[in-house]
């Protein structure tokens, strides 16, 4: 697949040919859900937690006679049926995670770039690179590419400058190409690729 490299200013550079074994696959949605299950769910704190019966401080004294009181039979004031007891089955703090092999992971990873790929939304720049941190100056250059939501991947250590400059754009993301997955290209509209991140995302599935 060729595609055109387009420079920060909008000018084209060039051309580059992505490997189709990565970004020309007919995207697989069940693939790409899974994934995103399997990323929310590692992510998530678990750390929510309700008092059950053993939990709370009450008298375990028999509330009253077993028979002759025409009530219910009880013998703790620490039950669920009790306002101030402790709750029946609440959550407790625990991991969320689930196992999802890694080659599928990294299959489900090729299935979202694909589906960029098909979309026609993804941007390859020579480089990411700002001359100064100034997030208004490229903002102002965002602007002129119609760029008002990506994620952008650069190579192993991104410019700090550029780093800097695109932190505070709203829905514009910057990772290194270690950082890329499934959830945050889908969560953007375009995936804007520099030219060391195709290299170290073709080395990574060669």
């Amino acid at each position: 697949m060729k595609i055109d490299i387009t420079s920060l200013d909008g000018e084209t550079a060039g051309s580059i040919d992505l490997d189709d074994a990565i970004f020309g696959l007919v995207p697989r949605e069940d693939l790409i859900a899974r994934m995103v299950r399997y990323q929310l769910a590692k992510r998530r704190a678990g750390t929510h937690q309700t008092l059950g019966r053993a939990d709370i401080w009450r008298t375990g004294k028999k509330l009253y006679k077993q028979k002759g009181t025409g009530s219910a039979r009880h013998g703790s004031a620490r039950v669920p049926q009790f306002r101030g007891g402790g709750r029946a089955f609440g959550p407790v703090v625990r991991s969320h995670a689930h196992d999802l092999p890694k080659k599928l992971r990294a299959l489900a990873l090729k299935h979202a770039l694909s589906a960029k790929a098909k979309d026609g939304a993804i941007i390859v720049w020579p480089e990411a690179h700002a001359g100064d941190a100034k997030t208004k100056s490229l903002k102002a250059s965002f602007a002129k590419l119609g760029l008002t939501n990506a994620l952008i991947i650069d190579g192993p250590a991104p410019e700090a400058n550029f780093q800097l400059a695109a932190r505070n754009i709203p829905q514009i993301d910057v990772l290194p190409v270690q950082g890329i997955n499934v959830y945050d290209i889908l969560r953007r509209e375009k995936l804007v690729l520099t030219k060391a991140a195709i290299d170290a995302l073709e080395a990574r599935f060669k």
